[in-house]
């Protein structure tokens, strides 16, 4: 597969696009929050679009809970501290209250893909900052947060299993793209010096394993200059435009 072509990853299940709706995935330090803005921007020259942030607790969202009457900067501090520890599943979720907040963010994540949805049905172009996943379990991943053992208490167990199908049903909602961008830990450890090296080079070995429920994928090199980011990006965007059921 060329670094900027586009091809099928391996199908798991036959199911319909969502029109309209393309994914930008990637670790940390390769410019999807740049590269998201700049596609927003140009799809906005050419019809209705948005962009939808489809992860956990971002800035933004965190400001809006901030934000919040009374409440609002403890919740948030709350819910970031517990989507931050759900991000590593090497280590065990301490109780079931925690496996309850991680579910609840998860049930969250499916609210705002249900909009995703929506919104393509009438036609509104989607940029969407990360994606659900259900073949690899932790956030770090956009997979499902909560995880159980045959040890464990009946309740975690229950949420364990909800949890799971929970994002196998966010993955037939299938992007119509993703373009997936690949880098090397030194290079992303240095954009993002203020990040933990050894979970760069996690999430970095996990995500071309990811395959998105055989959604188009366009694989990019964001070592390369952003201009010829940008570019491959945008030509691949076309190139959707013009293909039958673009």
């Amino acid at each position: 597969m060329s670094k900027a072509g586009l091809a099928n990853s391996k199908t798991s299940v036959t199911m319909p696009v969502l029109k309209g709706v393309i994914a930008v995935v990637g670790c940390d330090g390769t410019g999807k929050s740049t590269l998201s803005a700049d596609l927003l921007a140009d799809l906005q020259t050419k019809g209705p679009a948005q962009r939808r942030y489809l992860g956990i607790v971002s800035g933004e969202v965190g400001d809006k809970i901030k934000a919040l009457p009374f409440i609002g900067v403890r919740l948030e501090r709350y819910l970031a501290a517990k989507a931050f520890r759900a991000q590593d599943m090497k280590k065990k979720i301490p109780g079931t209250g925690t496996a309850i907040i991680m579910h609840l963010l998860s049930i969250w994540r499916a609210a705002h893909l249900i909009k995703v949805s929506r919104l393509s049905r009438r036609g509104v172009k989607i940029i969407a900052d990360r994606y659900p996943q259900a073949e690899i379990p932790g956030f770090r991943y956009d997979g499902p947060g909560v995880t159980a053992t045959a040890d464990d208490n009946w309740l975690l167990r229950k949420l364990a299993v909800r949890e799971q199908k929970l994002y196998q049903w966010m993955a037939r909602y299938k992007p119509a793209l993703v373009i997936r961008l690949n880098i090397d830990a030194e290079t992303a450890f240095s954009r993002k010096p203020d990040h933990d090296m050894s979970e760069l080079q996690d999430k970095i070995a996990i995500m071309p394993q990811l395959n998105f429920n055989g959604a188009l994928v366009c694989e990019l090199d964001a070592r390369a200059p952003y201009k010829e980011v940008l570019a491959a990006a945008l030509a691949a965007l076309s190139q959707l435009e013009q293909a039958p059921n673009g």
